[in-house]
């Protein structure tokens, strides 16, 4: 079973209209992938914070779990601080980083694909940043 996954910048009260939405991205900026889950959340969260990965994964736990299968997450503000103020440059050895690890390698993502989500994770991160939001992560399973 694989996970669609969206990730909004939102009011920090949003987080239950995000999880009540069939695809959050409609109605909020953000960005979607496929296989993003809390284990490559809590994974970038390290590389970019220098937490040891079991600290990250437990605080992200679900702020919110919807009756159809969607949970929502909340981007810890480290984060998202350190995904809008990263230059280019550093983004592209983050996402070098990011691609080696067990979590992105044992799907076999792409290296460029790790980048460009990156990127636009870092763009989002700017704009919420810009607006005084929040990061949301939906992630609802795929029936294969």
């Amino acid at each position: 079973m694989g996970i669609l996954t969206n990730i909004v910048a939102a009011e920090e009260d949003e987080f239950a209209a995000i999880g009540e939405s069939l695809r959050p991205v409609d109605e909020w900026s953000g960005i979607e992938r496929r296989g993003i889950d809390t284990a490559k959340i809590a994974t970038l969260h390290c590389l970019l914070t220098g937490d040891e990965f079991e600290e990250a994964v437990s605080g992200y736990e679900p702020v919110y779990f919807a009756e159809e299968g969607a949970v929502v997450l909340r981007i810890a503000d480290e984060l998202m601080e350190r995904l809008a103020t990263l230059d280019e440059d550093a983004l592209e050895l983050v996402a070098v980083e990011l691609a080696a690890t067990e979590e992105y390698e044992m799907e076999q993502w792409e290296p460029e694909e790790v980048q460009a989500m990156v990127m636009d994770l870092a763009d989002l991160a700017r704009l919420a940043d810009s607006q005084g939001q929040t990061l949301f992560v939906w992630m609802h399973p795929l029936l294969t």
